[in-house]
């Protein structure tokens, strides 16, 4: 009866999850005012505005931690935010760095069968919590596919990739934590929400 308790208690955990993350993305695509608008070519120049820098701008020169992988493939987290919903979004660049075309290994993914069966992803992405000594594991939608970036194509040198991985949020008090990811180094990360 346990089992059955916890199956459903992480279907609702997952629900939730997808719930919280369509009613971000239809609040985000939502505008006010009618649906043909064009954008204000002015928007997106702040500088003719006076305006400092955004806050993309701000956090993709300073990365959270930057970890090698194999064949030249370099990891670059750019932020490790908690969502309202108490979900943490650690997000990112996938780049190539070597001289050829770079294949994103499969072993990224994990060895759990339910995630393998979906594809590549970064679904063996783990955080780890040493003061709490707690793994905290990429987050899964009810039929088993991991809540990251999946099917990347094959990198050309140079090329580069924005990535993401959803995890469960670490408590308030804690703020560092250890990002691993399988053939890539660790890196310590920060927590910036």
């Amino acid at each position: 009866m346990s089992m059955w308790f916890a199956m459903r208690a992480r279907r609702g955990v997952v629900v939730l999850t997808l719930a919280t993350g369509l009613s971000l993305g239809a609040i985000g695509c939502s505008g006010e005012g009618g649906g043909d608008e064009k954008p204000n070519a002015s928007a997106s120049s702040p500088e003719e505005e006076g305006a400092g820098p955004s806050v993309q701008e701000g956090k993709s020169a300073e990365p959270l931690a930057e970890l090698k992988g194999p064949s030249g493939l370099l990891l670059k987290i750019t932020a490790a935010q908690r969502d309202s919903g108490g979900f943490l979004t650690v997000s990112g660049d996938l780049k190539n760095d070597a001289s050829e075309v770079s294949v994103v290994p499969a072993q990224v993914s994990g060895n759990e069968t339910e995630i393998i069966r979906n594809g590549r992803s970064l679904g063996g992405a783990t955080l780890v919590d040493s003061k709490g000594k707690k793994r905290y594991y990429v987050l899964r939608d009810t039929d088993g596919r991991p809540l990251t970036t999946t099917n990347f194509p094959n990198l050309k040198p140079g090329d580069s990739l924005p990535v993401f991985m959803q995890f469960p949020a670490p408590p308030a008090e804690t703020t560092e934590l250890t990002f691993q990811l399988p053939m890539f180094s660790a890196g310590v990360i920060e927590i910036t929400g």
